[in-house]
C-alpha cells in the first residue's frame, strides 16, 4: 500500500473546503427532496450496489434528504467529478479537517453537522448585515 498517498489526498482536500462559489449555501426543496448545504473533506469507507467496499475522498458540498433515503453530495476526488452517496452505505467517516472519526449514527452527525453549519451561516450573514 502506498502510505504516502492518503496524506497528500487529505492536504489537497482540505486546501478544498473553501464553499465554492456554485456550491448551494441555503436549504432548498428539490421536489421530495430537501436539500441542506453541507461543507467538509471527508474520507469515507463506502460500500457500492455491489457490495464492493472502497474508501473515497469526498469534499462535501450538500446533504439530500428525501422519501426513504438521504445522498451527500460531493466531488468524489478519485474521480474529480460530482456524486451522490447514500448515507446508509457509508460505514465509517472521518472529517479530514478535524480527524474526528464516525462509525455509527453517521446519518446523525451528517444532519447536526449541517445544522450547526448553517446557524454559523445565518449567523455570518447576520454581521455582515450590521456591518454595513
Amino acid at each position: 500500500m502506498n502510505y504516502h498517498i492518503p496524506p497528500m489526498i487529505q492536504n489537497h482536500a482540505t486546501t478544498l473546503l473553501k464553499h465554492g462559489s456554485n456550491a448551494p449555501n441555503e436549504e432548498r426543496v428539490e421536489g421530495n427532496w430537501h436539500v441542506y448545504p453541507f461543507d467538509g473533506a471527508l474520507e469515507i469507507d463506502y460500500v457500492d450496489q455491489a457490495g464492493k467496499p472502497t474508501r473515497r475522498w469526498v469534499i462535501a458540498r450538500e446533504l439530500k434528504v428525501g422519501p426513504g433515503k438521504m445522498l451527500l453530495g460531493g466531488i468524489d476526488m478519485a474521480d474529480d467529478g460530482y456524486r451522490g452517496f447514500r448515507v446508509d452505505r457509508i460505514e465509517r467517516l472521518e472529517d479530514a479537517e478535524t480527524g474526528f472519526v464516525v462509525d455509527r449514527n453517521i446519518l446523525d452527525w451528517l444532519m447536526k453537522r449541517a445544522e450547526r453549519q448553517m446557524k454559523e451561516r445565518l449567523k455570518a450573514q447576520k454581521l455582515r448585515v450590521r456591518a454595513k
